[in-house]
C-alpha cells in the first residue's frame, strides 16, 4: 500500500508538471527588468564587473537581507533543539596523516573563503559562497579533531556584529538620500580594481563573515552535543 501510494503521488506530480515542461522553450531575449539592469548607465552606477553581485547587493538587497535572516533563524532553531543530549558514544581516533593534513588545509580554506567574498564584485564569488567555504574548514577541523572546543561566544559576536554592520550600511544609504543599500555611499573607485564598486565589497565581506559564523555555529552546536554525550 505504501508503494502504491508513493506511485500515485509521483504520477500526480508528473501530470501536473508535464504541461509546464512541454511548453517551455526558453527565453530568446532579456525581460524588461533584466534589460533595465543590463543598461550601460546602470552598470556604470555600480561600477562592478560582476553585474549579478551588484544586483543582489544593491537593487535586490532586501532579498539578500531576507536570506541572511532565514539562515539566522535556522541556526537559532537548530541551537534550540540541540540543547538536550542523548546516548553516549565513543569517538574514533583519526590517523596522524588526516590530522596533519587538516592542520595544513584549514588555514588555506579559510583564506580561500575570505578571498571569494572580498573579490565578489570582480568574480563569480560572493558572501554566501565565501561563508560556506569558511564553514567547510570548520567541518574539516572538527572531523580531524572531534574533541576540539570552538569558542561559541566568538561566533555569536562575529555573527551579530556582521549583521549589524550589514543593516547599518543599508540604512546609511537611505539616510544620505542615495537609496537603501546604495553602494555609492563609498567612492566607486576604478572599474575592475579591488577597491572599487563602492560599498559592494564591504557589504559582501560582512555577509560572508555572517554566513560563515552562522554555519560554523551550527556545526559547533552539533559538536557540543557530541561532546556532552
Amino acid at each position: 500500500m505504501n508503494k502504491l501510494f508513493i506511485l500515485i503521488i509521483i504520477v500526480a506530480l508528473g501530470s501536473m508538471l508535464y504541461p509546464l515542461v512541454s511548453s517551455f522553450d526558453g527565453n530568446s531575449e532579456l525581460s524588461s527588468l533584466a534589460q533595465f539592469y543590463a543598461q550601460p548607465d546602470n552598470i556604470s552606477k555600480v561600477n562592478s564587473p560582476n553585474l549579478v553581485t551588484a544586483i543582489v547587493v544593491t537593487y535586490r538587497g532586501l532579498d539578500t537581507m531576507g536570506e541572511v535572516t532565514i539562515l539566522f533563524l535556522t541556526a537559532a532553531i537548530i541551537a534550540f533543539f540541540l540543547k538536550k543530549g542523548g546516548t553516549t558514544r565513543t569517538l574514533r581516533l583519526n590517523s596522524e596523516i588526516f590530522k596533519t593534513s587538516a592542520k595544513l588545509l584549514v588555514p588555506i580554506i579559510v583564506m580561500l573563503g575570505v578571498y571569494i567574498f572580498i573579490n565578489g564584485h570582480l568574480s563569480p564569488g560572493g558572501g554566501f559562497q565565501g561563508g560556506a567555504v569558511i564553514a567547510s574548514a570548520v567541518i574539516l577541523m572538527l572531523l580531524a579533531s572531534p574533541n576540539t572546543k570552538l569558542k561559541h561566544n566568538f561566533f555569536e559576536a562575529l555573527e551579530s556584529t556582521s549583521g549589524l554592520v550589514f543593516v547599518g550600511l543599508a540604512a546609511l544609504g537611505a539616510l544620505l538620500g542615495l537609496g537603501y543599500l546604495d553602494n555609492a555611499i563609498l567612492p566607486l573607485g576604478e572599474f575592475g580594481k579591488l577597491f572599487s564598486a563602492g560599498a559592494i565589497p564591504v557589504i559582501y565581506s560582512f555577509v560572508g563573515l555572517k554566513v560563515g559564523a552562522e554555519l560554523s555555529n551550527i556545526l559547533n552546536k552539533f559538536q557540543s552535543v557530541q561532546s556532552d554525550k
